[in-house]
């Protein structure tokens, strides 16, 4: 599932920068970045949130 989370992000990633290189649409990061870096916390917390433990077991290999 990782995989292709990296997978999608780098192909939506790749086809805006192509898209703001064509001209087809303005892209102001920064502008973004300033509005919306909250999210960014939300997004990290959820991920956090969400993903799976051990719980509370280590493997020790027996």
């Amino acid at each position: 599932m990782r995989g292709n989370f990296v997978s999608v992000a780098l192909i939506v990633i790749g086809a805006i920068a192509l898209a703001v290189n064509l001209d087809l649409i303005e892209f102001d990061l920064v502008a973004i970045l300033r509005k919306w870096w909250p999210l960014v916390l939300i997004a990290v917390g959820a991920a956090l949130f969400f993903t799976p433990d051990d719980g509370g077991r280590k493997n020790s290999g027996s």
